[in-house]
């Protein structure tokens, strides 16, 4: 499907299904699609993500994905008040990127586009972006400060996880990029790459406890979790936030994107969401079928060991050198600041 049909379907969804509600307040394209030109093929890995803009002060959980007129969807609630203001926006490293051009679906009071007016402009201008880049440095600190190694291994995992891979974002904010979410350590190889920082990779991938497997060893933790992802998908019953992540339409994505990733030679930039599936998996069988959890538990227990954070000290430890690594993380963005020819540097 290209993907001008992609955000076609989408832009008619939000017309028959979500701006005929009391509560809609506008609508707008979202992530990697933003930057890919309307002839493109959408790849059958990836989705149309759209952020729907509510009246509520607390959206109920995304609808995340669906299929509609044969494309991929993945919708999103966001309440009005987090657009409270450009200066808001312009600062937030998740919100800022959809309102640097025009991505707007659907905006009946006027809302957003003037939003993406005032955005737009200012999107590259430094002092935003270094605010952007703190953004994502704080919500590495934040997470890893408060991880409670005593919670059970796919909640600590989760917890350990996520924070550990916002340090791509920020070299990926730095770079006026998407900070993509299931392909971040990719973007950012490349991103380090351009900028001839290509010795700061490997200490990502350290981190992250990937830098010593082969191929064939992250291939062998897919095949385990594409056993563990069917088993949670016919299981789950909890509205999960990321419940349609693990389905029948996500599994392109998560597993066989992740493949085509390990054949393409990318496989220490597959791990992390691989980690993050097998983690949500147990997730729900913890919630939905407890019986299965002890099933599919050895095969995460062997990803986990591979990653060296199975221990809940380990964890701790891995977690105090993502902490240590914050200030070369930082000075590393800062020279991709200062050399990214498109940022507007003070005057």
């Amino acid at each position: 499907m290209k993907v001008k049909d992609a955000r076609k379907a989408a832009a008619e969804w939000v017309q028959a299904h979500a701006a005929p509600e009391e509560w809609f307040r506008g609508a707008y394209f979202s992530g990697s699609t933003i930057d890919m030109p309307d002839d493109a093929e959408l790849p059958t890995s990836s989705d149309v993500d759209i952020v729907v803009v509510t009246a509520e002060d607390e959206p109920p959980v995304k609808p995340g994905k669906l299929v509609f007129q044969d494309a991929l969807i993945e919708v999103t609630l966001l309440s009005l008040n987090q657009l409270d203001s450009a200066e808001e926006v312009l600062a937030s490293y998740h919100l800022a990127g959809s309102f640097r051009r025009d991505t707007i679906l659907a905006d009946p009071t006027g809302r957003l586009r003037n939003l993406q007016a005032e955005v737009g402009p200012r999107f590259n201008e430094i002092a935003w972006v270094q605010q952007r880049c703190e953004n994502a440095r704080n919500r590495i600190v934040s997470g890893l400060s408060s991880l409670d190694v005593n919670a059970p291994l796919h909640d600590r995992l989760t917890a350990w996880l996520f924070p550990t891979g916002v340090a791509t974002h920020v070299l990926l904010v730095a770079a006026l990029r998407n900070p993509t979410i299931r392909l971040r350590y990719a973007a950012a190889r490349e991103v380090l790459h351009e900028y001839r920082l290509q010795e700061v990779y490997p200490q990502l991938l350290q981190l992250l406890g990937c830098s010593h497997l082969s191929a064939s060893q992250v291939e062998h933790h897919l095949n385990e979790l594409a056993r563990t992802f069917d088993a949670a998908a016919k299981a789950v019953r909890t509205p999960f936030f990321f419940r349609t992540d693990i389905s029948d339409l996500s599994r392109p994505i998560a597993i066989d994107g992740s493949r085509d990733l390990i054949r393409s030679g990318q496989h220490h930039e597959a791990i992390f969401w691989i980690a993050a599936t097998f983690a949500r998996c147990h997730q729900i069988f913890a919630a939905d079928a407890p019986h299965l959890q002890q099933t599919y538990l050895p095969a995460l227990l062997a990803l986990t060991d591979d990653l060296g954070v199975t221990d809940s000290s380990a964890m701790a430890k891995r977690a105090e050198a993502v902490l240590q690594f914050m200030p070369e993380l930082w000075e590393t963005a800062e020279r991709i600041l200062r050399f990214n020819p498109t940022i507007q540097q003070k005057a």
